[in-house]
């Protein structure tokens, strides 16, 4: 198992409450739910990272010229 490291982390009352029913409801504990949830977020992060990356490149249309084709194709 990788090393841990301690935190302190405050959650509003309802959600701490649904943190410790989960933990109790899938025996397991509190910090490994954080941990996937956070893993999870920092995932898709990562994800969304790569593709801006990938649609850098790709050239930039301004607000206004889609709002203009929109209006010109009569979806607005």
């Amino acid at each position: 198992m990788p090393p841990t490291k301690r935190a302190t982390v405050y959650f509003d009352a309802p959600i701490h409450r649904a943190l410790r029913l989960k933990s109790a409801e899938t025996d397991s504990s509190v910090s490994e739910l954080v941990n996937a949830a956070v893993r999870r977020s920092l995932a898709e992060d990562a994800d969304d990272l790569t593709a801006f990356r990938e649609r850098a490149k790709e050239p930039r249309v301004s607000f206004e010229a889609v709002v203009r084709d929109l209006k010109k194709r009569g979806k607005l």
